[in-house]
């Protein structure tokens, strides 16, 4: 993978960066996400395991819905996936591209579709998810858990 083409995720997503996915596009809608399989990727086939391709899918969508707020600052709110259907065409080898695109968007929603390929061009999977738009997230206690953004860490 060049590294020439490789993008810094907008936000720290520590599950994201454990399994190695790189960003290589994002902006009008689009996303484009790639990993280079390893061991720990894969299932007892030997193959990718259908969590990585979720996750890689999941992830493609989320930053295809989030990329039309790229110009606002911090990349305007975060989004959470509300609902996901994954379908599997054949096993993932080698480097996978997923691609996310969003479909349609409200003030709170987002729609999204995306593709994941195998080093050979193939269609491995295909997913459609539906995403909120989210400014903070409530957590234990009802304490508000603000969006982690890549320049939150650097102040």
């Amino acid at each position: 993978m060049s590294e020439k083409s490789k993008l810094s995720f907008p936000v720290h997503i520590p599950f994201v960066e454990q399994l190695g996915f790189e960003l290589h596009s994002l902006g009008d809608g689009q996303a484009e996400l790639r990993v280079d399989l390893k061991e720990g990727h894969l299932n007892s086939w030997e193959v990718a395991h259908g969590g990585v391709l979720m996750t890689l899918l999941d992830v493609a969508m989320a930053h295809a819905a989030r990329s039309v707020h790229k110009h606002q600052p911090g990349m305007g709110p975060g989004v959470v996936t509300i609902e996901m259907k994954t379908s599997f065409m054949r096993p993932g080898e080698g480097e996978l591209r997923a691609l996310g695109k969003l479909l349609h968007r409200s003030t709170t929603m987002a729609f999204c579709e995306g593709s994941v390929f195998g080093e050979d061009g193939q269609l491995c999977a295909h997913a459609t998810a539906t995403f909120k738009y989210l400014k903070a997230l409530p957590g234990r206690a009802r304490s508000v858990k603000t969006l982690q953004r890549q320049d939150d860490s650097a102040g």
